[in-house]
């Protein structure tokens, strides 16, 4: 029996005595107790049902078989429940309450009737049976009323005013439709919202009155919306009088002796009592202003952008009635801690290897005053591969050490000033340097450099640009030179060229995503990612102009280096379907397409090079162990696979499609929700041109079908809130690196001893694994 076909077997046993543990919890309850087991709504739209079940106490829901099977390891003795010195774990047993069943009988009855059933009851039939309880919870609705009349009364004009202006045009409110009182409540809200941009600083809610007849015609209601003034008063417009800026500290110890002062351009009063921040980059986003009239979404926009700044803890807006009409705006700001440091590390199993990644990150949040974020990033990785010969040192496969430094500065640094770029996002300009030293054993090397500056920027809600006018890069690869010469004996003489190398490299990129705020959100919406990434234009028409120098491989060089010239892009679609509940389904499809041209024509770069597999890819497949095309790795000679691991399998070309089904399997897991999903991956890489390197590897329509990957499997989701933790089982289907009836690999899962073996013997030291296991943090897409 095979080591996978084991675990699934122990896994499933293990599921079923957790659920039977579970089961037989309702032997410790006492005799005039019962467990809720189960829980049904009967007579309820299907639209509602999920609202209703919400009214249900959580008391008398039934438990988690897991938690529950938890409490009772803990919290039982000699048959029974203990009543003192209870364990803090798990899930207490949710045993049938009388009352609680009425009050939640009561409170999905109240529920129907905001819904238009204004004749609804709801009775609830208990079945107890060896100390099991099942609730059905039964509702006779009646027939929904229907609106038949609306009248409004307004007290102040202006009021009837905005309401026809900003509110009717898009109500949901209509003659005809079922009674909703949630849209009342929404109608309220939003005239609420209107009337305080206009400058109603004093407008509450409660001055929208709603009232309800269901008296003049049967199943009709007839509804009077009637707007108030004040008591003895009238509704005032205000606007903004004096607007001041406090920077307070964290605590009195730090607060320094600063004068106040007035910055007339902008007519802002300051004083800063940690005596380290600037006026002006804050007051960009401090968007209620002398003169102008009050607006509740400016107030919000102050706040949000205030806080998206990173630099403070705590952000206060304070309003003080100068007269009948005039406010002044006193803004209050404690900052954040101003340096902090993170130190992270992992652990890593690939292939056999075994190794630790650890990084430091040191931040410092406001460098020049105007809430600046500065990032120091440090990283560390080692790969140990036991195979090789002698001491632990002498087992290192790869390190690889980074360092960074990143400046990130709250607003766009631009010689012009672009008005009203912060309304749906914070803009920001990044500068950011890197540099990479990776050593493979006896193999490899990599000396990588990369400067950018960035802007991004939101022109809508849900359309964000991302605009990277300069990427200067410089590498250095090179091949130990025995490997180096092996590499050239063998035939792969482009292998060599396109890695043993060095390039100078200045372009530019853009990218521009839409829904991405909607990523988290249960409902029906589209995702797009594109991106493109340009190199060596303006180089291109330099060099013509100067008639740059030519290097022996008739590449033009600037500073003695070639310079790098390609065009590479990229797609990224998503289609997300909300059911019912916490249900989901996703299909993503993620195309990208790389091309070399002018002064290196002939090779891609390695690291712009797209590959397959991985956590977020085709997850039947490790990461760069997959493709291109029809590339099977046995052509190489057994010397060189285990030092061309992961550097082999790349390619110019890249199609994805995924289809993902997510749904709840509980809802308190240990303190966190569990939700499971199943997913089909299909896709892989491609070669533009047919080469040595990858045989068959190369993109061709008439074999595309045999060149596709397919994967599938099973996974689990561990919402924190915060943050996902993801554990998915991706298993192989179709693997197009053998051919004909053999790439439906699935076939062999179940008798896969000889398959495997044979894998071995014709690939080794490289092994075949039908199921790929993938940890990380968030959702794959």
């Amino acid at each position: 029996m095979t080591k996978n076909r084991s675990f699934l077997i122990f896994t499933s046993i293990a599921l079923l005595l957790l659920i039977f543990t579970s089961c037989r919890s309702a032997k410790y309850l006492e005799d005039d107790q019962a467990l809720v087991t189960d829980i049904d709504l009967t007579g309820i739209p299907q639209e509602l049902k999920e609202q209703s079940s919400l009214y249900i106490s959580n008391e008398i829901r039934p438990n988690s078989a897991l938690n529950l099977t938890i409490y009772n390891i803990f919290n039982t003795y000699k048959g029974k429940y203990k009543t003192d010195n209870i364990r803090q774990v798990g899930e207490a047993p949710h045993i049938l309450d009388s009352s609680l069943v009425e009050l939640s009988t009561n409170q999905i009855q109240s529920f129907l009737k905001t819904k238009g059933y204004f004749n609804a009851s709801v009775n609830t039939q208990i079945d107890i049976n060896k100390k099991k309880a099942r609730l059905d919870f039964n509702a006779n609705l009646g027939n929904p009323y229907l609106l038949d009349k609306i009248d409004y009364e307004f007290q102040d004009t202006s009021m009837h005013l905005i309401y026809k202006n900003e509110v009717l045009p898009t109500t949901k409110i209509k003659i005809g439709e079922k009674y909703d009182a949630a849209k009342l409540l929404e109608e309220r809200e939003r005239l609420y919202i209107a009337t305080k941009d206009k400058g109603y600083y004093d407008y509450v809610r409660q001055y929208m009155r709603v009232g309800v007849d269901t008296n003049v015609r049967a199943d009709r209601v007839d509804l009077t919306i009637q707007v108030l003034n004040p008591e003895n008063d009238k509704h005032r417009i205000y606007k903004i009088n004096n607007v001041s800026l406090l920077i307070r500290p964290n605590s009195e110890e730090m607060k320094r002796d600063v004068n106040a002062y007035r910055d007339s351009v902008i007519d802002v009063d300051f004083m800063d009592e940690t005596g380290r921040f600037r006026l002006r980059p804050i007051s960009r986003y401090m968007y209620l202003r002398t003169g102008q009239t009050y607006s509740l979404s400016s107030e919000n926009l102050s706040y949000d952008r205030l806080y998206e700044m990173n630099g403070f803890r705590s952000v206060k807006i304070n309003f003080e009635k100068v007269d009948s009409s005039l406010l002044d705006v006193k803004y209050e700001l404690i900052p954040r801690s101003l340096m902090a440091n993170q130190v992270e590390g992992e652990y890593t199993f690939s292939s056999g290897m075994s190794g630790f990644n650890i990084g430091n990150t040191f931040s410092h949040r406001n460098v020049f005053g105007g809430a600046e974020l500065l990032e120091v990033k440090l990283r560390y990785g080692v790969l140990f591969d036991p195979r090789l010969e002698g001491n632990l040192s002498q087992k290192i496969f790869n390190n690889d050490f980074q360092v960074g430094v990143n400046l990130v500065v709250p607003r766009l640094l631009l010689p012009f000033q672009v008005r009203g770029i912060g309304k749906y996002g914070l803009p920001r300009t990044t500068f950011s340097s890197s540099l990479q030293l990776f050593n493979q054993d006896n193999t490899y090397s990599n000396r990588y450099l990369i400067n950018t500056l960035n802007y991004s920027w939101w022109q809508s809600p849900n359309l964000q640009h991302s605009y990277t006018p300069v990427v200067l890069e410089y590498r250095v690869g090179k091949f130990n030179e025995s490997f180096k010469q092996n590499l050239i004996n063998e035939g792969y003489n482009l292998y060599v060229e396109s890695n043993d190398r060095e390039y100078f490299g200045l372009g530019s990129q853009y990218a521009i995503t839409w829904n991405a705020p909607k990523l988290l959100k249960l409902e029906n919406f589209s995702y797009l990612r594109s991106s493109l990434d340009l190199s060596g234009n303006l180089l291109g028409l330099v060099s013509q102009a100067f008639n740059f120098q030519r290097n022996e491989d008739n590449q033009r060089i600037l500073f003695k280096v070639p310079y790098l010239q390609y065009i590479k892009g990229e797609l990224d679609y998503r289609w997300y379907k909300h059911f019912e509940g916490n249900r989901q389904f996703v299909l993503r499809f993620n195309g990208g397409l790389a091309v070399p041209y002018g002064n290196n024509s002939r090779l891609l770069i390695f690291e712009k090079s797209f590959f397959a597999g991985g956590m977020n890819g085709i997850r039947a497949w490790q990461a760069r162990t997959l493709g291109p095309g029809n590339y099977n790795r046995e052509g190489i000679p057994e010397n060189l696979r285990l030092s061309l691991r992961n550097l082999d399998q790349l390619g110019e070309v890249k199609l994805e499609t995924n289809l993902e089904y997510r749904f709840r399997l509980l809802s308190n897991f240990l303190g966190a929700k569990m939700n499971g999903a199943t997913f089909v991956d299909m896709g892989n890489i491609w070669r533009l041109r047919e080469d040595r390197f990858n045989p068959n590897g190369q993109f061709e329509i008439n074999k595309f079908f045999s060149q596709i990957a397919i994967g599938t499997g099973f996974g689990l989701r561990f919402d924190m809130d915060y943050f996902i933790m993801r554990l998915d089982a991706g298993l192989k289907v179709k693997d197009p690196q053998f051919e004909g009836s053999d790439q439906w690999v699935i076939r062999k899962v179940f008798d896969a001893k000889d398959f495997k073996r044979g894998y071995y013997n014709s690939n080794r030291p490289d092994r075949y694994n039908f199921i790929q296991y993938n940890f990380g943090v968030g959702l794959p897409f």
